[in-house]
């Protein structure tokens, strides 16, 4: 019996596509890029979020689009209802960082809802996102060991919510960052999302983030390895480290050889990409080639929760009782 393309899942189809890539649509700004995705979205109705990440990276035409897409990803891997017509940010980070008591943020009632003040230091997208998920702390209760945070959907054009614009970083300058100022913004009792935003959304993001935005990265560089007649043994282990990265991506996200598992993929994809800069650097120094050079400084900024996370893993798997 032969396969059409038709009867073939939509993760086969993409694949193909990274081996054989067309040319990537341009697209100079984020509102051409949020056309573009979409575009990707109303064409593949109900692709999984790792279908989109990988979507993007085949269809970018720079590293920063492939990141904006996978971050979209993860976060609506995580949140399932979230809209799909609109730009998201994840506001999470403050001066003190991101932990719980670093938190300062507050949600005080106020009618029926809440006031929701604060400053937030860095936000992904945030300038250009249609609704912003802040997570901020309520009324600590009496005995609690730390703080109750939850996080708030909050659209861009609250009031007395303000963006703070941040200088173009040195890397992927297309994807905006801003600061943001929270001055008692009115917050809705039903949007706020049920749970500990902390356990529930904070922690799990960071391994949903590696995965999806890892998986759109890798993606933009396959495809600009068959554009390119990359080497296909670098090719070959560039696809294997894709599709162990859809494995993750519907693994236990709680379970410590997740974590271990994600580790050894991280550095699959550090050295492909260091291997990846060595073509960029010996092939034709068009567009492409020069935002490489510019954007790949972005992989020098040391990710300490990545290797605190693999430890704790690997303590769990120390301490977890052997078979009897």
């Amino acid at each position: 019996m032969t396969t059409t393309r038709a009867d073939r899942p939509p993760l086969d189809d993409l694949l193909a596509g990274l081996l054989d890539p067309p040319p990537a649509p341009a697209a100079a700004d984020v509102p051409a890029w949020w056309r573009l995705e979409l575009a990707r979205r109303q064409a593949r109705p109900g692709a999984s979020p790792f279908e989109l990440a990988v979507a993007g990276g085949l269809e970018a035409d720079r590293l920063g689009w492939a990141l904006a897409t996978g971050y979209q990803a993860a976060l609506r891997s995580m949140i399932p209802d979230l809209p799909g017509d609109v730009p998201l940010a994840f506001c999470i980070s403050e001066a003190g960082g991101n932990s719980p008591r670093a938190i300062q943020s507050t949600l005080e009632p106020e009618g029926d809802g809440f006031a929701l003040s604060g400053e937030k230091r860095w936000s992904t997208l945030g300038p250009a996102a249609g609704l912003l998920l802040v997570a901020a702390r309520e009324p600590q209760a009496p005995g609690a060991t730390r703080p109750s945070i939850r996080l708030a959907r909050v659209p861009a054009g609250a009031p007395g919510l303000e963006f703070i614009p941040m200088p173009e970083a040195d890397f992927t300058p297309e994807v905006p960052h801003a600061r943001i100022r929270l001055d008692r913004v009115p917050v809705p009792a039903g949007a706020l999302l049920a749970g500990d935003a902390y356990e529930l959304f904070v922690k799990p993001f960071r391994t949903i983030e590696d995965v999806l935005v890892t998986a759109g990265k890798l993606a933009y560089l396959l495809a600009e390895g068959g554009r390119r007649d990359w080497p296909r043994a670098w090719r070959e282990r560039a696809l294997a480290a894709l599709l162990a990265l859809h494995a993750l991506a519907g693994s236990d996200r709680q379970a410590p050889a997740m974590h271990i598992a994600l580790a050894g993929a991280m550095a699959t994809w550090s050295a492909l990409m260091a291997e990846a800069t060595v073509f960029f650097e010996q092939g034709p120094q068009d567009e492409a080639a020069r935002r490489w050079a510019r954007d790949r400084r972005l992989f020098d900024i040391p990710f300490k929760v990545r290797a605190m996370r693999t430890e704790r893993a690997w303590e769990r798997v120390a301490r977890a009782p052997g078979p009897r």
